[in-house]
């Protein structure tokens, strides 16, 4: 959808881009509609303060951030607006040291020609109802200066809303990384194209609300470029889960076998299992130690369960009798957990390696094109062998490089988590809430992408459309509270998100 000239949207765009990209062509898009850079900023001016005057219109005394680069050029037009407006507005930068050029300068002398004032950060009121972050944009990548690093800080302490425009100083469009300090923002307006770096990485604890608007040029900035990065909709991939025909029986729905449970680790492979049933697997069957049949049966009898011992012809048995495999929940990295490892990967089925599964992977390197690998920040920085810092400062490249070294489909978990498949195609997801950093939580979304496996849901479209289903049924679990949320306290909604 195209968006006029200063119309913002709260519905986003689904296809992501690297900032930089958007950059080098953000002159030719303006040159190419006829118009200038500088009528360009008018317009994201003029999106943003119609955004502020809808989401704070008892807001009357502002203080307004302008940065040296066009984020700068943009919160000056922002200002300009709010002063003919009526509101009492200042307007800051960090120091006089540098000169702003182009459409930020002409900005800056149209805010002054219209009898606006200047002034120097430390000068600056802050008894006021809302704060324009305009202070650095979407060219940041490198470290802040002290002087921006302190200004950020006592954003950080007010009590007060914060708006950013195009990103919140500090933010790293591109990845999402934090870059030594970063403006918690209540509402975050961003231009043109939806950065990638908004949806992942640590954006998710900056941005606050976000918005877009695409000032006149989206679309044709959409026409000059193929996306491979996208946004993962509600209703994407939704078409697989169409009604049942009302002669079936469990035979059509396939059959998971889930491997793990070592001792004293039962409920993950539990909570896996009935979550494949939940998420509508014909059978589901156990492969687990013999200490635990019977505790696991008499909690979910509808459970199929077989103990099991490494070279167990059993294993064997029914690891070839599945649909789809799925090992790693409880499994342990012990001789027990690895020997069973060492079978499942023997196994031609398609295959969902989670946990200590992937923690086996590391010394056991394969590549497969039939399987889905869903690690958190530490399974894959291990998988890489690289720090977990560096997982979260690039996400997107992160989930990339696994599926390159390993191949099949990559689930980087964590806020925005980000989905990489064959062709470089990533999606990014954002769903889910804080509720879900307890234990189990992965289990369950082994069992869910397992079952949609089952039911012959291609790798892709099964792994995007299982972190969909997990995260929202989160998001409906946390409506009684996140603190205290339990890995179980999903299967009744995800039992409602398969039933569309």
């Amino acid at each position: 959808m195209s968006l006029s000239t200063s119309q913002f949207s709260k519905r986003l765009p689904q296809s992501l881009w690297r900032a930089e990209q958007l950059r080098q062509q953000e002159e030719q898009l303006a040159s190419a509609l006829g118009i200038t850079t500088a009528q360009l900023m008018e317009r994201a001016g003029s999106a943003s303060f119609e955004f502020l005057q809808e989401q704070w219109p008892r807001a009357q005394n502002i203080l307004v951030l302008a940065g040296n680069g066009n984020n700068g050029g943009d919160a000056f037009v922002i200002a300009r607006l709010a002063k003919q407006a009526g509101m009492q507005v200042q307007v800051v930068q960090v120091d006089s040291k540098h000169e702003r050029q182009g459409p930020a300068l002409l900005a800056e002398q149209a805010w002054l020609a219209d009898g606006g004032e200047l002034e120097l950060a430390q000068w600056a009121d802050w008894s006021v109802d809302l704060i324009v972050d305009g202070l650095l944009g979407t060219g940041l990548s490198g470290e802040l200066r002290d002087a921006v690093k302190e200004l950020i800080e006592r954003v950080n302490r007010t009590e007060v809303p914060v708006f950013a425009i195009d990103a919140p100083s500090g933010l790293c469009c591109s990845t999402g990384r934090s870059l030594g300090a970063t403006v918690k923002a209540t509402a975050t307006i961003t231009f043109i194209a939806l950065k990638q770096g908004l949806l992942t990485g640590q954006a998710p604890e900056f941005t606050g609300e976000l918005v877009f608007a695409g000032l006149g040029v989206d679309q044709q900035f959409e026409t000059n470029n193929k996306a491979t990065v996208k946004r993962l909709t509600e209703h994407e991939f939704a078409d697989y889960l169409k009604p049942r025909s009302k002669l079936s029986h469990k035979g059509e729905f396939g059959r998971v076998a889930v491997i793990g449970g070592d001792l004293g680790m039962p409920g993950a492979i539990r909570l896996a299992g009935e979550a494949c049933l939940r998420s509508g697997a014909g059978l589901v069957n156990l492969l687990t130690r013999n200490e635990h049949q019977r505790s696991l049966l008499s909690h979910r009898p509808e459970l199929m369960v077989d103990g099991v011992k490494a070279d167990d012809p059993l294993l064997a048995k029914q690891l070839e009798r599945a649909s789809v495999n799925v090992i790693g929940p409880g499994l342990g990295q012990e001789a027990w957990g690895s020997q069973l490892f060492k079978q499942c990967l023997e196994s031609e089925k398609p295959l969902l390696v989670d946990a200590d599964g992937l923690n086996l992977l590391v010394n056991m390197p394969r590549w497969r094109s039939d399987w889905i690998l869903t690690p958190h920040p530490g399974e894959a920085s291990r998988l890489l062998g690289c720090s977990v810092a560096d997982i979260e400062d690039d996400r997107i490249t992160a989930a990339r490089n696994i599926q390159k070294r390993f191949g099949g489909v990559c689930v980087l978990k964590g806020a925005g988590t980000v989905i990489a498949g064959e062709d470089n195609l990533v999606y990014v997801v954002k769903v889910g809430n804080p509720g879900m950093a307890s234990g189990g939580m992965g289990d369950v979304l082994s069992g869910i992408i397992g079952a949609l496996l089952a039911q012959s849901l291609p790798l892709f479209p099964a792994a995007c459309l299982g972190v969909s289903i997990h995260g929202r049924a989160a998001d409906e679990a946390a409506k009684e509270g996140e603190r205290g949320m339990l890995a179980s306290d999903l299967m009744p909604h995800i039992r409602k998100l398969v039933n569309p």
